[in-house]
C-alpha cells in the first residue's frame, strides 16, 4: 500500500521513475541524519543528496510530508526559529524507534552505498555506450523480427552466461 508521501520517492535516470526509497525507509533515514544534530528540511535534503552522492535529491514535497508524519508519530519535534525556520530534532522517542531499526537502517545504508557505484559505472562513457548498444541490438532482434523458440533461447543463454562471467570477475 502506498501513501502520499511516499508517491514522490522517488528518481528520474533514463526517462524511468523508480523509488529510491521502500516504504518507510525515508522516515528511517531521517532519523538517522537527526540523530547527531537538528537541522532544517533544506539541510536534510542535501543531506540525503550527499549521503546518495546525488543521485537522489528528495523534492520538498516528499520531506516536508514525511516530517510532519514523523512530528505526529511523536518521533520528532519541529518548532520554529525567531528568523522563521523550522528546527527540526529527533526525540527520545525517535531515538529508540532508531536503535529498535539499526539493523533495517544499517541494509538500507548498504544498498544506497551499492546503488551509489551502479550510478557511476552507468557514468562511465564507455559503459554507457556498451550498454546503449546492447539495449539496441536486444530491441532489434526482439521486437523488430520474429524470433523462433529456439532463437529466444540462445539469447536468454547468451545473457545468462555473460551475467555469469561477470558475477564471477575477481
Amino acid at each position: 500500500m502506498r501513501h502520499s508521501h511516499d508517491s514522490h520517492d522517488n528518481e528520474h535516470h533514463g526517462g524511468r521513475r523508480q523509488r529510491f526509497f521502500g516504504h518507510g525507509e525515508l522516515r528511517l533515514v531521517l532519523l538517522h541524519l537527526l540523530r547527531d544534530s537538528d537541522s532544517h528540511g533544506y539541510e536534510l535534503i542535501k543531506a540525503i543528496e550527499t549521503l546518495t552522492e546525488g543521485n537522489y535529491t528528495p523534492s520538498p514535497g516528499v520531506i516536508y510530508p514525511t516530517l510532519d508524519l514523523l512530528r505526529d508519530q511523536q518521533l520528532i519535534t519541529i518548532s520554529d526559529e525567531e528568523s522563521g525556520r523550522r528546527v527540526i530534532a529527533i526525540t527520545r522517542h525517535g531515538q529508540q524507534w532508531l536503535d529498535e531499526s539499526q539493523q533495517q537502517l544499517t541494509q538500507i545504508l548498504e544498498r544506497v552505498k551499492a546503488r551509489n557505484v551502479g550510478y557511476q559505472l552507468r557514468r562511465d562513457p564507455q559503459m554507457k555506450r556498451a550498454l546503449a548498444n546492447f539495449k539496441a541490438v536486444l530491441d532489434l532482434r526482439v521486437n523488430q523480427q520474429a524470433l523462433s523458440a529456439a532463437q529466444l533461447k540462445q539469447i536468454i543463454g547468451i545473457i545468462d552466461r555473460a551475467a555469469l562471467e561477470i558475477s564471477q570477475l575477481d
